[in-house]
């Protein structure tokens, strides 16, 4: 099944849905892939100082690892390509118009926009509102 690559298309039918669960990323010297893998990592990576996890906040506390600040993450519901152009800049773009931070993980189906949990909301309505999908045709 091929992602969409048109970005006209993708922001008019983005339907972005909030997860309502606290994550946080922790960062691990010296892990490997595996590691930590009774919390159920969300996603991980694997950079030059260290294993990155995302994970549930209280996974995370269970486990006694450190982190800074909490986020949720809203989904963008709309296949899109790996190989799309500008949809992560017309979203960061919106959010960023709001004072919102934007840390994207892209899938293979779909986008997620991580965003700090007290932001959530505000950031949903922004993606949702009429107003964004008309600013995103001049990004076209």
């Amino acid at each position: 099944m091929t992602g969409e690559t048109d970005l006209t298309t993708l922001l008019h039918n983005l339907s972005p849905s909030l997860n309502p669960q606290d994550y946080v990323f922790c960062t691990i010297a010296d892990a490997a892939y595996g590691d930590f893998a009774e919390h159920k990592p969300l996603a991980s990576f694997m950079e030059t100082e260290g294993l990155t996890l995302v994970l549930l906040k209280s996974s995370a506390d269970k486990a006694g690892l450190t982190y800074e600040g909490s986020f949720k993450y809203i989904t963008l519901n709309v296949h899109s390509s790996l190989e799309a152009v500008g949809l992560t800049a017309a979203v960061a773009t919106r959010l960023a118009e709001q004072g919102i931070s934007a840390n994207v993980i892209a899938a293979f189906f779909h986008d997620h926009i991580f965003v700090a949990s007290a932001d959530a909301d505000r950031a949903l309505a922004a993606l949702q509102s009429d107003s964004f999908k008309i600013v995103a045709e001049d990004l076209v």
